[in-house]
């Protein structure tokens, strides 16, 4: 049984489409609306129509029949009067199978949409460059959901001059991204009073190397006295590659495994301008873990809590990492891995849901070069891919 499906404006092409192709005794087996394209079905754009069709189905053909030949040639015979046929005598209109009505409900609902969809007038055109911009704000990694309400900004706050310029109204749009990106700025170093900074996270992000770029750059290029605390003793390499960077940088550094502990190893360190604080990669869905991170925190009283997150993860992911690490009091965000990842659009959903504001972004595995403080307006551009990841 061959069953071949059909696309046309209207149904009455899409029948004339079956009719042509399978013949007049073709069967209709399923009718539907649907979007020219998934992108012009949001824009409003036309609609189609899809039928289904079989000639090896023996149900009722709900096509219309046509003659099986075309009319011969007219000649003197051919217009000699017939006798009348004899009247058929009536027959009970053939039952309609419980399939072929549901088609024809459908079919039904289907006509009474689209007129209703004609009547609002759900035509709606929207400007080459705008349909240009929702494409590249998609190819960047952003939400549909996302994409498309930045074009009905631009949309609705542009001036008609402006909306057909491509690089205007993609500079409009950073603007619109770079307003809701939050920046927190480098930590901040006091002389004569020690400053905590914890780095937390899932496994794999980069904290430790995170944590040694930051520590090199205090030391070498800022001159201030740095310390070194590791609470990352489920992983024996974390500990021993912390420790390698300790020695090279020439860094105080303490290993504890109990809250207690870190008690005393911040009390030892406290003469210093900042501490910086590794951690154990804890999965955002162990509780219990979770918990632990946040009596290890409060026993160190940590002046910023710094949640480190891979720009390669999935914007759902990010939103449901930050969620969870909210229950330790994180109020920085670092993003990590920018150097490796397809596309950032998906980091302005963890920023919008989060309300984290960013500290520092890492493109590399160099230390201490692959580092840098956020900024918004580099944010926003970088998102939109206006600009490279490892140089501005």
């Amino acid at each position: 049984m061959e069953i071949k499906t059909y696309r046309a404006g209207t149904m009455h092409e899409a029948l004339a489409m079956v009719r042509r192709d399978l013949g007049p005794d073709a069967a209709v087996l399923h009718t539907r609306e649907v979007a020219a394209g998934w992108l012009l079905g949001w824009l409003g754009g036309r609609r189609q129509i899809e039928v289904t069709a079989s000639a090896g189905v023996n149900v009722l053909s709900r096509l219309p029949r046509r003659a099986m030949a075309e009319p011969a040639a007219l000649t003197p015979s051919a217009i000699s009067p017939l006798p009348a046929p004899p009247a058929p005598s009536p027959e009970p209109a053939p039952a309609f199978p419980e399939e072929v009505k549901g088609q024809l409900t459908d079919l039904q609902a289907m006509l009474q949409e689209l007129c209703q969809q004609s009547r609002r007038g759900t035509q709606r055109d929207l400007p080459e460059s705008l349909f240009r911009l929702f494409t590249d704000l998609i190819e960047a990694d952003l939400s549909e959901e996302l994409a498309r309400e930045l074009v009905e900004r631009v949309r609705h706050e542009a001036p008609d001059s402006e909306l057909a310029d491509p690089v205007l109204i993609k500079a409009r749009v950073a603007r619109l991204i770079e307003e809701e990106v939050a920046v927190a700025g480098p930590i901040a170093v006091v002389p004569g009073r020690s400053r905590l900074v914890a780095l937390v996270g899932p496994t794999g992000v980069g904290k430790t190397t995170t944590i040694a770029k930051l520590a090199a750059n205090y030391r070498l290029k800022q001159k201030h006295n740095v310390g070194l605390i590791t609470v990352d003793t489920y992983r024996i390499a974390a500990v021993e590659q912390l420790r390698t960077y300790a020695d090279i940088i020439d860094l105080p550094m303490q290993v504890v495994s109990t809250p207690r502990e870190m008690r005393e190893a911040v009390r030892r360190m406290s003469p210093l301008d900042l501490i910086l604080m590794d951690t154990a990669g804890r999965s955002p869905k162990d509780g219990i873990k979770i918990q632990e991170l946040k009596a290890f925190l409060t026993e160190a009283g940590a002046d910023e809590v710094h949640l480190v997150l891979s720009s390669m993860a999935s914007a759902r992911t990010l939103q449901q990492t930050a969620e969870h690490f909210a229950l330790v009091g994180t109020n920085r965000l670092i993003l990590t891995k920018l150097d490796e990842a397809t596309g950032l659009g998906n980091l302005l959903s963890v920023l919008r849901s989060s309300k984290l504001p960013l500290s520092y972004l890492t493109n590399g595995q160099n230390v201490p070069e692959d580092i840098e403080t956020a900024q918004s307006r580099r944010v926003a551009r970088l998102i939109l891919g206006l600009e490279s990841v490892l140089g501005k």
